[in-house]
């Protein structure tokens, strides 16, 4: 008989409510006081200057509100662990509306414009509302967990390429680590690998033989801000495991082959 399938994660939809809003208005504070050296920087994410990055940031929020003033889809098509896997096919059509957001007016008016229409918005939208996106369909629940994985990893872009310290919220820290190791396990299924991202998540993945007590044979653990990075491809296997940031015991504790997740 075929293993149980593992029921999804649910994550608490207030708490995430708060936690993306808190999150871009922490970037929002930020990107005020950026001065035009910084913002000319390389952002370390593609070919984007800061600045282009933040208007990416902008867009977030701008382009939830857009959806949700979109009449309804049907049906969701794509849930919160799936939807990592589905971003590679728009970093095109993304590059292009981040351009076109920052040409649309200067930093401080798109983020106070955005951080308005997206506050109106979450507060009349329940989170069983399907929009319509270019990723394809998803309810409001699950895309606002995948906010948190955005807002976090370009949080931490920014803070490497300008310098900054701007907090990241521990709810969508939290989030953003769990949806990502989840991801990991519906990629590669299995039990012979346990991966640790304490304090936020345990995952088993890989085929191969499963423990059922004690410590599992092969382990990998990490801290979260470096598993976002190994997982979206900021960081690469191999520098991680130079740099001690991630320590992997048994045969089968090599994550090399399946990350990136996403990039």
């Amino acid at each position: 008989m075929p293993p149980a399938r593992k029921k999804p994660r649910s994550y608490d939809p207030d708490k995430i409510r708060a936690a993306v809003t808190a999150q871009f208005g922490h970037v929002a504070v930020a990107v005020g006081e950026l001065g035009t050296e910084q913002l000319a920087r390389p952002s370390g994410v593609g070919e984007w200057s800061v600045a282009e990055l933040a208007a990416h940031v902008a867009w977030i929020a701008d382009s939830l509100a857009g959806g949700l003033a979109r009449p309804p889809a049907a049906v969701a098509e794509l849930t919160a662990v799936e939807w990592p896997f589905a971003t590679a096919s728009l970093a095109g059509k993304i590059s292009e509306a981040a351009r076109e957001t920052l040409a649309g007016a200067p930093l401080p008016e798109l983020f106070a414009t955005a951080s308005v229409r997206m506050a109106r918005a979450l507060a009349e939208s329940p989170g069983d509302r399907v929009l319509d996106l270019w990723i394809g369909d998803m309810t409001l629940a699950d895309f606002l967990v995948t906010r948190t994985v955005e807002l976090v990893v370009h949080t931490d872009d920014l803070n490497r390429a300008t310098g900054l310290d701007i907090p990241i919220e521990r709810q969508a820290l939290a989030a953003c680590t769990r949806l990502l190791a989840d991801a990991l396990a519906l990629k590669a299924p299995g039990g012979s690998v346990e991966v640790r991202v304490p304090p936020f998540a345990v995952v088993q993945c890989i085929e191969g033989p499963r423990h059922t007590r004690g410590t599992p044979p092969n382990v990998v653990e990490t801290d979260p801000l470096t598993w976002l990075r190994l997982a979206t491809g900021r960081t690469g296997w191999a520098e991680a495991l130079d740099a001690a940031q991630v320590r992997a015991g048994g045969e089968r504790a090599d994550l090399s082959a399946l990350l990136p997740l996403m990039s």
